[in-house]
């Protein structure tokens, strides 16, 4: 397969993409700290008015059902939860990425965000079942970033889709990974993680996304928290995917050491992903 463009092109792509907002940037470094009180999230989301509006707007709709609406931020952040309060931030900031048409993928509208939502539910739910202590809104904000580079890498990838797919089963190449690279020189995993440095993510959260299909080549301090996104991006493409690299990468079945979770635990899971994605899918809707 003929390469489409060079990686010097893409790198120089991935510096034209818009900056957080500064809510969104300031949550996401927030949340990634292990040291940090729920006031700081409240007192971020107070100095942003849209994202007060937002937020109040999500909490009281009728996907939650709450019977007395909310009318403060200081509720509205204790009844969602930082982890929900910094995925709205980044995907109102970030929204011509996450709800953008993936071309390159076949994807439509909106289906990297579905993705990343089921992923970070996923990894959540996964990261509760971690032999040495784990936070799972972390897990979840990781969840949410994982798999950014497919926005920017799609432009690059029109009508390679049934190419690379043939490549696989032909076993040219591993994985949809291998074929990125063939084609582009780089993958998605480097592309979003060259955008998370430009957007000045800490490493907890730039790890997941570069090493979320290679949990193995991780660094060891972080390599848990990347096998919890690892593990939580293979069942959100379980629970439904429409982009053409669907469960076409390989699972490390090394997650057992990190995670004490059964085949039966795993299936509790997907029904878990599949039933809360439906509920703030929805509630985002209908904001």
């Amino acid at each position: 397969m003929q390469p489409r463009a060079s990686k010097e092109e893409i790198l120089a792509a991935i510096k034209q993409v818009p900056l957080l907002s500064p809510s969104a940037s300031q949550l996401l470094q927030l949340t990634a700290s292990t040291d940090h009180d729920i006031k700081e999230v409240i007192d971020i989301v107070k100095y942003d008015s849209a994202l007060t509006a937002r937020v109040l707007k999500i909490v009281n709709s009728v996907a939650f059902g709450l019977v007395h609406e909310v009318s403060t931020i200081d509720r509205a952040v204790g009844y969602l939860g930082e982890r929900m309060i910094a995925s709205l931030a980044l995907s109102d900031s970030a929204s011509a990425l996450f709800h953008k048409e993936l071309q390159g993928y076949n994807g439509p509208k909106s289906e990297l965000w579905n993705h990343d939502l089921r992923t970070a539910i996923a990894a959540r739910a996964i990261a509760a079942q971690a032999k040495e202590e784990m936070n799972p809104d972390l897990a979840f904000t990781a969840g949410i970033l994982h798999a950014v580079g497919k926005a920017v890498l799609s432009d690059f990838l029109h009508n390679s889709a049934s190419e690379l797919l043939g490549e696989i089963d032909d076993e040219e190449v591993d994985d949809y990974l291998a074929g990125e690279r063939e084609v582009l020189g780089i993958d998605h995993t480097e592309a979003g993680y060259e955008l998370a440095k430009n957007w000045e993510l800490p490493d907890t959260l730039t790890m997941p996304i570069r090493y979320h299909h290679a949990p193995a080549d991780a660094p060891e301090e972080h390599r848990a928290l990347v096998y919890a996104v690892h593990l939580g991006c293979i069942v959100a493409m379980m629970c439904g995917s429409q982009s053409s690299d669907s469960l076409q990468y390989r699972l490390d079945q090394n997650y057992t050491q990190y995670f004490d979770i059964t085949a039966e635990q795993l299936a509790l899971i997907v029904l878990e992903v599949n039933e809360t994605f439906e509920t703030l899918h929805d509630a985002m809707l209908e904001s």
